[in-house]
């Protein structure tokens, strides 16, 4: 390899919508910290507390190689729904988010 970092291809729920590639190590390092914190149960967890949820699962020198942690949770939580492995708990308002 060239030393270019791997990059992944994320999906967007609205199909019409392009989502972006970026690094893996990124989309697994912010996939793993939604898992954690994106329970099973019913009634999920809020949306708007995700980003500091995240957040808070990872280092310092993680964030500060991440870059914008809220760009990332957004554009990886986009991707997990896309692929049907979390979803925004049907009628709730504001949006939570549940594992699938």
């Amino acid at each position: 390899m060239s030393g270019q970092a791997e990059k992944i291809q994320l999906l967007h729920p609205d199909p019409k919508k392009e989502a972006p590639r970026i690094d893996t190590w990124k989309y697994e390092l912010v996939k793993a910290a939604i898992f954690y914190v994106v329970p099973y149960d019913e009634g999920g967890s809020a949306f708007k507390n995700l980003f500091d949820q995240v957040a808070e699962l990872l280092t310092p020198e993680e964030i500060d190689n991440l870059g914008s942690v809220g760009w990332y949770t957004t554009t990886v939580k986009l991707d997990l729904e896309a692929r049907g492995l979390i979803e925004r708990v049907p009628g709730s308002k504001p949006q939570r988010l549940r594992r699938l």
